[in-house]
């Protein structure tokens, strides 16, 4: 049987984050992207070495412990030396770094590090490199999972200099995470305007780094209510084996998606499904002064931005998501992922709702439910004298699903070929709803046993459900086999297709499960 046409999925985890595994949808079921539920706020940016423009936040596991780094930076926008786009700084652009347990409660803990009035009692770990800063704007660490990684250099990062529009971005390495050093003494790319977050990974499945950097693009249109502009901020991506030389950055591409202007990207493997890369952007909408503007919260504050530059006061910033499976090619979402919501005060403002670089798995706040997905996101950017930092939740493979109303929809899959035995699903019905699955062949004729008669109808809202049929949960026969331990040679399995049948459903993710 010819397989050329079919997707090996093996057994990995995939997402219904696009359209890549679909070949047709019928009735009412459409793809449906979800949104984060603000919770409380994690940090408050209150120490004098912080500020009112602390952000940049990335976050990881690291063992059993949360690491969070973000910049800490402050300036007065009643100093009436602010003017234009340059601001006057209360003091230098610093990194300053949190850890938690749980995700949920962080600490500050003095580390002895950097010197501000006179004491290093408190935790800045990052302040660049000479009088320009080399490596200290939108310094964003990750743990490097490259088996040959250097010891001295198990954490990396990197960052550009303090006035960070142009002179590069340069390397960082550290052997614990808080003690840091450039890398090379030159910036190991040049190409972009890096003034926001950039960040750079170890993709494992591809075997090489990925950086994501911040430029201008020419000849677009710009969002919001002004003519055409000459350029827009957009994202370019470079590859590199060894994080010290990178392939020419190229322009990240969203087939369908409006031209937008994106200041970060905060673009990372999926650690469920390392395969599919995810990302979420800050959308910057460039909007003149007008009445609309003036209805929106804090306007005195509002106004004394616009004097100093009136985009600071007129322009506005939410988060998106976008998902690709090759690193430049993204499904970007149109919608917010991340709306400025309906505070009164802490919100609606150009460097508000930057989303953090990264995710971490939390205990929810429902007793016996299973653990979420929490994001971290900036409030209250350029008021007082700080900025805060509030914890976002999400369903676990829960940032799109194929959903269905009540009045019912269905869709069947490419031939896809698979290992292992159950397959499993991530899935949330009403009470009135449910699920049936079919496996079909390559034609779409469904396969004895497995039709959707024979499916036991699904209803419920579980991370993973096993599938079951009247013949059992595991079509024998049909998987593919790895290699074995003996030497015996892969076994190719056949393609299929599933069929899924929805009422008032989301399907977030599906796979293919090992046998335990």
């Amino acid at each position: 049987m010819d397989t050329s046409d079919a997707i090996d999925i093996g057994s990995r985890l995939e997402l219904l984050v696009d359209d890549y595994l679909i070949d047709q949808i019928r009735g009412k079921a459409e793809l449906r992207l979800h949104h984060p539920h603000p919770q409380e706020v994690v940090l408050v940016t209150d120490k004098p070495w912080e500020g009112c423009m602390c952000g940049n936040i990335t976050v990881f596991r690291d063992g059993h412990k949360y690491r969070m780094y973000y910049k800490a930076f402050h300036t007065d926008v009643y100093d009436e030396r602010n003017r234009g786009e340059e601001l006057v700084e209360t003091h230098p652009l610093w990194i300053a770094y949190a850890e938690s347990d749980d995700g949920l409660h962080w600490q500050r803990p003095e580390l002895g590090l950097v010197e501000f009035e006179g004491s290093k009692k408190n935790n800045l770990i990052w302040q660049g490199v000479g009088p320009e800063q080399h490596g200290v704007h939108g310094f964003a660490p990750f743990k490097d999972e490259n088996p040959d990684c250097a010891p001295d250099a198990r954490y990396k990062a990197v960052g550009g200099i303090r006035r960070a529009i142009k002179g590069g971005l340069y390397g960082m390495k550290s052997p614990d995470g808080i003690h840091w050093s450039l890398l090379e003494e030159e910036p190991i790319i040049t190409k972009g305007r890096f003034d926001s977050q950039n960040l750079a990974f170890w993709d494992r499945v591809r075997g090489e780094y990925r950086a994501y950097v911040r430029d201008l693009r020419e000849n677009q249109v710009a969002q919001g209510d002004q003519a055409p502009a000459r350029h827009r901020r957009d994202i370019r991506t470079a590859t590199s084996k060894d994080f010290i030389h990178w392939s020419e950055p190229v322009w990240l591409e969203y087939p369908g998606a409006p031209d937008e202007e994106l200041y970060t990207n905060q673009i990372q493997p999926y650690y469920r499904a390392p395969h599919i890369l995810v990302g979420f952007p800050t959308r910057y909408v460039r909007r003149p002064w007008s009445p609309a503007i003036e209805a929106l919260p804090e306007l005195e504050h509002r106004r004394i931005r616009a004097h100093i530059n009136e985009r600071f006061g007129a322009a506005l910033t939410d988060g998106l998501f976008m998902s690709s499976r090759n690193g430049r090619t993204f499904k970007r979402w149109a919608e917010a992922f991340v709306r400025p919501g309906p505070q009164v005060q802490g919100n609606w403002a150009y460097g508000d709702n930057y989303q953090c670089w990264g995710m971490l798995e939390t205990p929810s706040a429902l007793e016996g439910a299973p653990e979420e997905l929490s994001f971290y996101v900036t409030e209250g950017y350029w008021r007082g004298n700080s900025t805060y930092f509030r914890r976002y939740t999400l369903r676990i493979d829960g940032f799109v699903s194929m959903h269905a109303p009540l009045s019912g929809g269905e869709f069947v899959t490419r031939p896809l070929i698979f290992g292992g035995g159950s397959l499993v699903m991530n899935f949330s019905t009403s009470a009135a709803g449910s699920m049936r699955v079919e496996i079909q062949n390559s034609q779409g004729r469904p396969l004895q046993g497995f039709t959707l008669d024979d499916c036991h109808e699904i209803i419920g809202d579980e991370l993973e459900r096993i599938v079951e049929w009247k013949k059992g949960n595991a079509p024998t026969g049909l998987a593919g086999k790895p290699t074995g331990a003996s030497g015996a040679p892969p076994k190719a399995g056949k393609p299929i297709r599933l069929h899924f049948v929805m009422k008032d459903a989301d399907l977030y993710s599906f796979r293919f499960r090992e046998a335990d």
